[in-house]
């Protein structure tokens, strides 16, 4: 095919059309399929985009979602779930014996937390109610050879983080070594989002309390913007995600990031 063959609108009805049956396109695929240049679909991907009916990422286009929107724990329970695990593991290989963590809310910083319940000496702070759950019970078990728990306190969110002024003020009233965070989106102009405009404020200041501050987020996040962002990725010390983040993706983290793991 030329980029004559198809009409500019029968282009973008298939390229939607795409979106729509697997929730994503990427432009090489799109190249191929349609025999037109890259330029053409993502002229087309732009005009997509700008009528709402797409949200352009890195490399192609995902349905588009509502930028307020915030998935409920356990609706991301189940997401990549072997992905997490691996993440989780590397996250958690940061962690000193002895030293001050706070882990915030969500489901890959929970996998992390888990795998925290054997370290000695280790105090956690966390504004993420499964997190303090998971080490109230451990603590039950164990004594006094479990981590020590510090809650921050403030209002739920539907993804059982606590958040409000209740958290920010315990949360800068501390000092921690380490803080493993996680984002609802990740892109290389916004940074780490949030849906929340409250958990935004709570990560902002979980970040400032932190000598040293780890992210941990799937290849999924990347190109994902919310409501509000809460970092820019040249606040990172150590940003691992997994071998699936695409090459332009990781230059961007690369370059901006103290440090990139990929596992």
């Amino acid at each position: 095919m030329t980029d004559g063959v198809l009409l500019a609108a029968q282009r973008r009805a298939l390229i939607l059309d795409e979106v729509r049956r697997h929730g994503a396109v990427k432009v090489a695929e799109l190249v191929d399929r349609l025999g037109v240049s890259d330029m053409t679909v993502r002229r087309d991907l732009d005009a997509l985009a700008r009528t709402g009916a797409v949200r352009k990422v890195y490399g192609g286009a995902v349905a588009r979602t509502a930028t307020a929107d915030e998935p409920a724990f356990e609706a991301k329970s189940g997401l990549e779930t072997d992905t997490k695990a691996a993440l989780a593991e590397a996250a958690a290989a940061q962690v000193q014996p002895g030293s001050v963590v706070a882990i915030s809310a969500g489901t890959t910083t929970y996998a992390v937390a888990a795998r925290l319940l054997d370290v000695p000496g280790l105090t956690v702070v966390t504004n993420s109610l499964p997190v303090a759950e998971l080490l109230r019970t451990h603590t039950g078990d164990r004594g006094e050879d479990a981590p020590a728990l510090l809650l921050t306190g403030g209002a739920p969110t539907r993804s059982a983080a606590l958040v409000g002024p209740l958290a920010d003020q315990a949360v800068r009233s501390l000092h921690v070594d380490l803080l493993i965070i996680g984002a609802h989106g990740v892109s290389e102009h916004a940074g780490l989002t949030t849906p929340n405009l409250a958990e935004a404020q709570t990560n902002r200041a979980l970040i400032a309390s932190a000598h040293r501050t780890v992210v941990v987020a799937d290849h999924t996040k990347w190109g994902i913007v919310g409501l509000s962002s809460f970092a820019a990725l040249t606040d990172i010390d150590c940003f691992i995600t997994d071998h699936d983040l695409p090459p332009d993706a990781r230059t961007a983290l690369g370059e901006s990031c103290g440090e990139l793991l990929i596992v």
